[in-house]
């Protein structure tokens, strides 16, 4: 059993209730640990803390500026909304023209008791009249309200939709243009977190933050002010309960929001594991992890339904106290409304109306607590949505930029360095002059930074010190955009969309014809087999290219450089997951794409970086031996001692190995 994952129809609960009190990662103790951190007011701290966990260097920190308050992402929120104030503001006129028509019906009521059916005196007739027209206009009034709610409700869904679609669009254009290393730090769960669930929850701040909370108190102002006027006596015993109890609600609804706060991260650190899990089902499945991985996925949501329930028996609390509020407030109106009735200072009318003014009076106190009971999920998303909008873009051009050259007729990296982590250089003074269309070599062991230099040329990260020329100019002096027009590459681990082959070889060229398409596949030598598909180039190769073997996959890459038609070439392992006769076949066939074109090449097998016009060798962020193949094996340095181990692990002559 213990290599089979149960079946949807196997009692798998309960190993989960038997497994998980045993382990110390278990979902009891996560939530007593949150109860004690609650208690002892310590989730804003913990958050604040990881914050800071989080920044991989201080030069970002510095960038990212002071910890803002709530109000600041609040503010930021009000801003947010001005381009659709025009909307707002007619949404706005309907509630109100709602609350307006809610207002009058009790005076329509009163009317009704003490002058048409009370009244003494007056014929039959005269009777029927009036109620016939009293009552003709009190419906009139309610259909009115309800054609007005309906319409107030569509215009509101509308404006939260596209409010919604907005935030969406900005924190996804946002996100992509987030430096590398805050992404990291985000992963792909906090990632669609934020996208998904924080952006819905938002887009609530509108009406319970604004709409809800301001039509509440004029609401409030009129009812209260109705019952004033209609019997002083009966209002103040209405209202003398109602501040209290208020101060009271806040405060609780108040505590709430960390307790959201701290479900929304353990959503994002639960979808970010089951991303992980279905990435990595190969490995999940090889090492038999499927009931783990079950278990994990258990665990985190027992933790997140505890936390909830713990969040909504403290509402419960605030809505118990409300409902007795209510149930109080009409007893104690009928109660003293008919004593003052006897002794006449109160009519009848005046009661029945004060009970539904009381209605009128308490909902809207009641819709302003819950409110702000509801806020509090609406803003600790919000919170977590704006602190992304607030971040800065990876690489702003800077003022000035220039668009980027078409042909590059020189690379240069002067004194370049560069460290993740202050303190932790990967690479150090690394100096190269490349002559436009040359081919240079990065050759060590692992980790020596030879990808580093890559994408410090590609520009994901800009050196600490030192700066890369590109005809003579600083890149950071170009907009990035066009400087990334120049670029292409191949990297060792190649990420194809789910689409189809066309679309992924086309992916860095929309506007390539079929034959192109067509043609860089043959060039990169990948026509074969994609015609050997089942549906050819329109074949889904489904998520991150599982359709495919390793081989296949990284020919289509090559095939999408090729289609760019770069001026700079970035070759990562490019051949590594070819067999030979196919790394033979790629190698002519790029024979003419490297051609006119500066390329930079990482290799670990030797033999596919002979040719290249200058070899660098790497160790700890350093160039420690540079020159040509030729050059190198004369020197009989580090790098020809590397080719002799190559040789003898494979058994090969030099002829063999650099044909």
């Amino acid at each position: 059993m213990a290599g089979h994952p149960p079946s949807a129809s196997s009692n798998f609960p309960a190993p989960v209730k038997s497994l998980a009190p045993t382990t110390n990662r278990s979902s009891r103790r996560a939530y007593n640990a949150f109860v004690r951190a609650y208690a002892e007011r310590k989730l804003d701290a913990e958050t604040d803390a990881r914050r800071d966990v989080a920044r991989p260097s201080t030069d970002e920190a510095a960038e990212s500026g002071p910890k803002r308050t709530r109000r600041e992402y609040f503010n930021d929120y009000l801003r947010w909304l001005a381009p659709h104030r025009v909307a707002i503001g007619v949404f706005v006129i309907l509630a109100l023209a709602v609350a307006g028509l809610q207002m009058i019906e009790p005076l329509f009521m009163r009317y009704i008791v003490d002058k048409v059916l009370l009244v003494q005196g007056v014929e039959t007739a005269e009777r029927l009249r009036l109620l016939n027209l009293a009552g003709s206009v009190f419906l009139a009034a309610i259909i009115a309200q309800n054609l007005l709610n309906a319409f107030k409700d569509y215009k509101q869904r509308q404006l939260n939709t596209k409010v919604m679609l907005s935030l969406r669009r900005s924190l996804f254009e946002r996100l992509v243009n987030l430096p590398l290393n805050r992404l990291w730090d985000m992963k792909t769960g906090g990632i669609l977190s934020r996208l998904t669930g924080d952006v819905d929850t938002t887009s609530g701040l509108l009406q319970l933050a604004i709409v809800s909370p301001a039509l509440s108190v004029v609401r409030l102002v009129i009812a209260i002010s109705v019952l004033m006027t209609l019997n002083w006596r009966l209002a103040l015993t209405a209202l003398a309960i109602i501040p209290g109890i208020m101060v009271i609600s806040f405060i609780s609804a108040k505590r709430i929001r960390p307790i959201y706060r701290s479900v929304r991260k353990d959503i994002e650190q639960i979808d970010g594991r089951v991303g992980e899990t279905f990435s990595g089902i190969r490995v999940v499945r090889a090492f038999r992890r499927e009931v783990s991985e079950l278990l994990e996925y258990m665990r985190g949501r027992h933790t997140v339904l505890r936390k909830e329930l713990f969040a909504q028996r403290r509402e419960m609390v605030i809505w118990t106290a409300w409902g007795l509020l209510m149930g109080a407030v009409n007893v104690v109106i009928v109660w003293y409304g008919g004593w003052l009735n006897i002794q006449g200072g109160a009519s009848i009318g005046d009661i029945m109306a004060f009970q539904w003014y009381t209605f009128l009076l308490l909902n809207p106190v009641w819709n302003i607590v819950n409110s702000f009971s509801e806020m509090q999920r609406s803003l600790a998303a919000t919170e977590r949505v704006f602190e992304i909008l607030a971040l800065a873009p990876d690489k702003p051009d800077r003022p000035g930029a220039v668009a980027a050259p078409k042909d590059v007729a020189e690379i240069r990296l002067e004194g370049v360095a560069f460290e993740y982590r202050a303190g932790r250089p990967v690479v150090q003074d690394f100096s190269v002059t490349v002559p436009g269309g040359s081919v240079v070599a990065l050759v060590g062991r692992s980790g020596a930074g030879k990808t580093t230099i890559t994408d410090l040329v590609a520009r994901f990260h800009d050196p600490s010190s030192g700066r890369i020329l590109v005809n003579g100019v600083d890149i950071r002096d170009y907009k990035l955009t066009t400087y990334r027009d120049l670029l292409a590459i191949v990297q060792q681990s190649v990420f194809l969309f789910d689409g189809t082959v066309r679309e992924n070889i086309a992916y860095g060229r929309h506007d390539a014809t079929d034959a192109e398409v067509e043609d860089a596949a043959r060039r990169a030598n990948a026509a074969e087999f994609i015609e050997k598909l089942s549906e050819g180039y329109e074949t889904i190769v489904g998520e991150r290219g599982v359709k495919l073997s390793g081989g296949q996959q990284q020919r289509l890459a090559i095939a999408r450089a090729i289609l760019k038609a770069p001026q700079i070439l970035i070759l990562d392992e490019a051949t590594s997951n070819l067999d030979t006769e196919s790394e033979q076949l790629i190698q002519s066939a790029m024979a003419g794409l490297l051609a006119g074109r500066t390329t930079f090449v990482i290799a670990h097998r030797l033999s596919t970086v002979h040719r290249a016009d200058l070899i660098l060798l790497m160790e700890d962020g350093r160039v420690v031996e540079r020159g040509t193949h030729a050059e190198l094996m004369a020197a009989k340095g580090t790098y020809f001692e590397m080719v002799q181990r190559q040789m003898e692990s494979h058994g090969e002559s030099a002829e063999s190995v650099f044909r």
